[in-house]
C-alpha cells in the first residue's frame, strides 16, 4: 500500500498511488476506495498526515554515534517538535535568519501511527503502524547549546519535512537512506545502523504517552549531516518511499 495526502479542486483528500494514478480514499482503516482517481501530475501533494505529535529520536544510527564520538544510549533519546513545524513535498523551509545563522539538514525515516496505542510490546508494535514516510528534522544547530535544551532550535515552522508518500512495503530496520543537498550524496546510510528499532521506539514511546491515529516518530538521522543556506534545495530519499524534496528561502 502507498497512501499520500493530496489537494485539488478546493478539496483535500487521501489517496492510494498507483504508478502515475491516484484513487481517492474513502476510509484508511480498514483501506476503502472510492470510484475517483487523478493524475498525480495534477495533484498538490500535501504532508501526508497532520499529526496530534510528533516524537523524535535524538541518536539512533551507531554511524552517527562514532561520526559525534558518542557513547551508544541505553534507551532512546526522545524530545518533541510540535505540529506547527510541518511541510510537506516541494514546499519551502523558511531560514529563521533573525535568530539562527547555522540551519541543518537531518534526513530520517519517519513511522505514522495507525492507530491508538499505550504500552505495546515490541512484537505487538506493526499493528499500530500504518507505515513509513520521509522526514526531515531541519534543525538550527548554533541556538542548542545557546538554550540548553532542544526545543527552540527544533521548533521553528517549517522545521518537519513529511512525504511525499507512505507506504507499508518496506522492511523498516533494512533500508537504504540518503540525503542530497544541491544534487551532492551528504547522507548516505541504512536503517540496519539503527541502536533501536522501530519497533522498540514505538514500544518505548507508548509506555510514556499514549500514541494516537497519524501521529508520528521520527527515528534519528545517520552521519553526515550539515548546514543549508537560502536557495538551497535539499532531498531524502529512502528506497521505495521515494524523494522528498523542499527548498530553503
Amino acid at each position: 500500500m502507498k497512501v499520500g495526502r493530496f489537494f485539488y479542486a478546493n478539496k483535500t483528500f487521501f489517496g492510494l498511488v498507483e504508478d502515475s494514478i491516484v484513487k481517492v480514499v474513502k476510509s484508511l482503516e480498514p483501506l476503502k476506495v472510492g470510484k475517483e482517481s487523478y493524475s498525480i501530475e495534477d495533484l498538490k501533494i500535501l504532508p501526508p498526515v497532520k499529526p496530534s505529535k510528533i516524537v523524535c529520536v535524538g541518536l539512533n544510527y551507531k554511524d552517527h554515534a562514532k561520526e559525534l564520538g558518542l557513547e551508544l544510549p541505553e534507551s532512546p533519546v526522545l524530545f518533541l517538535k510540535p505540529p506547527t513545524c510541518v511541510i510537506g513535498h516541494n514546499d519551502s523551509i523558511i531560514y529563521p535568519q533573525h535568530m539562527s545563522s547555522q540551519v541543518d539538514y537531518e534526513g530520517e525515516l519517519a513511522v505514522v501511527i495507525k492507530k491508538e496505542c499505550h504500552n505495546v510490546k515490541p512484537q505487538e508494535a506493526d499493528e499500530y503502524i500504518l507505515g513509513y514516510t520521509c522526514a526531515n528534522d531541519v534543525t538550527a544547530r548554533d541556538l542548542q547549546p545557546k538554550n540548553g535544551q532542544w526545543t527552540v532550535a527544533k521548533s521553528f515552522d517549517t522545521f518537519l519535512l513529511l512525504g511525499p508518500i507512505i507506504t507499508d512495503e518496506i522492511d523498516p530496520n533494512n533500508s537504504p537512506i540518503k540525503t542530497y543537498l544541491n544534487g551532492k550524496l551528504v547522507q548516505n546510510s541504512n536503517t540496519s545502523n539503527f541502536i533501536f528499532t522501530v519497533q522498540e521506539l514505538v514500544s518505548y514511546v507508548s509506555s510514556i504517552m499514549t500514541l494516537k491515529p497519524f501521529d508520528v516518530i521520527i527515528t534519528g538521522t545517520p552521519s553526515g549531516i550539515g548546514s543549508m543556506k537560502k536557495g538551497d534545495v535539499v532531498e531524502v530519499e529512502i528506497e521505495g518511499i521515494g524523494k522528498l524534496v523542499n527548498y530553503v528561502i
